[in-house]
């Protein structure tokens, strides 16, 4: 298995995705990095490569204010070709959104692994991104 982790960065706000790459990158770890500026964009790259399972993400990192789709309606249209995907994607949900709806929003949807209010400090950073890469080994 490839010990290479696909990481996603789908979030509208530019700087915030040039900063999500440089702490990506400075963990030193085995991975490929690849941003989107809105949902829709990374429901049309996946529903573009359905049959190549190999170019998917395996971990997201996935904003929830966006213009032209959101992270909730993101999750929406994940939710529904994710049957025909035919890997294990791990799906964070990130906001500077303190608001317990939003928390609780994110909470009652089972794809995605956790909550993560921004920033995301570099020691949580590289903890997820080991602990994907040591899932992988078993």
């Amino acid at each position: 298995m490839n010990n290479v982790l696909k990481t996603c960065i789908v979030d509208d706000d530019s700087i915030y995705r040039f900063t999500m790459v440089k702490a990506l990158e400075s963990t030193k770890l085995p991975m490929e990095i690849m941003a989107f500026s809105d949902g829709e964009e990374a429901i049309d790259f996946m529903l573009d490569n359905l049959d190549q399972d190999s170019v998917f993400p395996d971990v997201i990192f996935l904003d929830i204010d966006m213009p032209i789709m959101d992270g909730f309606q993101f999750m929406e249209e994940y939710i529904k070709i994710k049957p025909r995907v035919g890997k294990k994607i791990t799906i964070y949900m990130v906001s500077s959104s303190l608001d317990p709806v939003d928390i609780e929003r994110a909470k009652k949807i089972s794809a995605i692994s956790d909550y993560i209010v921004k920033p995301i400090s570099l020691n949580r950073l590289k903890t997820i991104i080991e602990d994907l890469l040591e899932e992988r080994k078993d």
